[in-house]
């Protein structure tokens, strides 16, 4: 096996064996990406062959690798995971996403269904199922905890698709994204820089957010986005 050429950012390359799955790896974390590619060199039929830091790079990477299997962090520093898979899916329909995310699956899992991926990992979970659900996805299953699965089962034979339990579900994918970087501490430039949208894009969000979390002021959201974001990181 050719080992792993390092290029631009968090890139590596390796050339896989012509019957293995090929996996490419996205996350912002290096002690995260190498667990992951030591766990998968350990089975057989499976090849690590690429990895990314962001979200850019992971598309070029899809598109000289042509990966079977994308596993996808929800938090990148330059976009988030759900918005990669959707551009993943836009130019490589066949590819399989697998979510690896420390994000609550009762927010997150049915947004990353909805934009193509075919299965939602916690990431306290994936040393110990991350192969099982490279496995069920590659083999044309999903892939989701029995308690997504109840809960997702149940609004469909009650039909109440609608249905939410936090305000925060509400939210679009992007609004989410802007909620995002607001609890974790970025003013509305750098939001805007980050996502590549204007100053009064960003504002137009806030205001929406305002509105549909229903709070009274700037400062409001400020304060409810940063103790969402602590929640979220104590799971």
């Amino acid at each position: 096996m050719k080992a792993p050429t390092q290029n631009d950012g968090a890139a590596a390359v390796t050339q896989a064996p012509a019957a293995s799955k090929k996996i490419l790896l996205v996350d912002d974390h290096p002690i995260t990406r190498q667990g992951l590619r030591m766990l998968i060199s350990q089975q057989p039929g499976m090849t690590v062959v690429g990895e990314s830091d962001n979200a850019a790079q992971a598309m070029d990477l899809a598109a000289k690798l042509k990966p079977d299997i994308a596993i996808v962090d929800i938090a990148l520093r330059s976009a988030n995971g759900i918005e990669l898979t959707k551009n993943l899916k836009a130019h490589s329909p066949d590819l399989l996403v697998l979510i690896v995310s420390m994000h609550d699956e009762e927010l997150f899992a049915e947004r990353a269904l909805r934009a193509g991926a075919r299965g939602y990992l916690m990431k306290h979970e994936a040393s110990e199922r991350v192969i099982e659900a490279l496995e069920k996805i590659a083999s044309g299953e999903l892939y989701i905890s029995d308690r997504v699965r109840a809960r997702m089962l149940s609004r469909l034979v009650n039909n109440r698709t609608g249905e939410v339990t936090s305000p925060v579900e509400s939210l679009s994918d992007r609004e989410m994204e802007v909620f995002q970087l607001i609890g974790n501490g970025y003013a509305t430039r750098q939001i805007a820089e980050r996502l590549n949208l204007s100053v009064k894009t960003i504002d137009s969000y806030r205001e929406h957010l305002k509105l549909k979390l229903n709070l009274d002021s700037g400062a409001d959201l400020v304060r409810y986005a940063i103790q969402w974001v602590k929640a979220q990181d104590t799971m």
